[in-house]
């Protein structure tokens, strides 16, 4: 097993407000304590951190302050010059080192590599699935009237039990009260899950009728869903066998759509796009006051 080396450390911190005193560490300076000559000395080239906390940051000097702090960590002699003292030379005010710390390493270019990993680089987080259905229109939902500076004020996840009957699952996804009206909303995809645009359409006679009798309000119940495809409708057409037009699963796709917003609409509840979404966020805004 190979001996460790006992090595020093100090960050280098961007500090574009000395007063706010927010900052971002930028670099790393190394060197192995039983040989000063050693010392390194690395900057992030990744500057999307720096530019978080100050859009204007100068990069290219910070680059050139890189190359004239290890010009002089060349240059100065470390047997008679503190580390610190040798790079604060270099600095400006922008700039500040923290005091130095002590770490074993295998060698100095792997633990530069991972000094920077651990204090300087930004952490890559792995993507994500992307949403979609139901989940995506919810999301957008939440952010237009996020947006609006409503969603704290608006009921969420309100449960259809507390107006129809115990045991019902359904939750609508949030709502507000403006007046005499309760305005609810809920997220309905047509596109991977129409049997909720029957779910919905079942609940709404009961759940009307219970915002009238609990709440002496009037229901106004919107489902949001996803806009249908320009194109779509204008290929839709007869339904022709294979190979002779549109695909059978194409035609079926629109039929459900159709199928679902029609049901709705059969119960009284209104039926959106999230196209309308901020429309329907700016008339939250104005009944809430905000």
């Amino acid at each position: 097993m190979n001996e460790r080396i006992l090595c020093e450390f100090l960050l280098v911190r961007y500090v574009p407000d000395p007063v706010k005193n927010e900052f971002v560490n930028i670099g790393v300076l190394l060197r192995d304590s039983a040989h000063p000559e050693s010392a390194q000395v690395r900057f992030t080239r990744d500057w999307g951190r720096v530019r978080c906390i100050d859009p204007d940051a100068d990069t290219a000097m910070l680059e050139a302050m890189e190359a004239e702090m290890r010009q002089r960590l060349a240059e100065s002699d470390p047997n008679t010059k503190p580390l610190l003292a040798i790079v604060e030379d270099s600095f400006s005010h922008l700039l500040q080192i923290t005091e130095p710390k002590g770490c074993l390493a295998e060698n100095l270019p792997a633990q530069m590599d991972e000094l920077m990993r651990l204090y300087v680089e930004p952490h890559k987080q792995k993507p994500g699935k992307a949403l979609s259905g139901r989940a995506a229109i919810a999301r957008a939902m939440r952010s237009r009237f996020e947006q609006a500076r409503v969603w704290d004020l608006m009921q969420r996840r309100i449960a259809a039990s507390a107006y129809t009957r115990a045991g019902d699952p359904l939750k609508i996804d949030c709502g507000y009260r403006p007046n005499g009206v309760i305005r609810m909303f809920h997220a309905v995809s047509l596109s991977s899950d129409v049997e909720l645009a029957k779910v919905l359409a079942f609940s709404a006679p009961a759940l009307r009728a219970g915002v009238a009798r609990i709440e002496s309000a009037e229901l106004e119940l919107t489902a949001i869903v996803e806009p249908l495809h320009p194109g779509e409708q204008a290929r839709r057409g007869p339904r022709l066998r294979d190979g002779e037009g549109d695909l059978p699963a194409e035609t079926d796709r629109i039929d459900e759509y159709r199928f679902g917003v029609e049901t709705m609409e059969a119960q009284q509840i209104r039926v959106l796009t999230v196209n309308d979404l901020e429309r329907v966020a700016e008339t939250a805004r104005r009944e809430l006051r905000v």
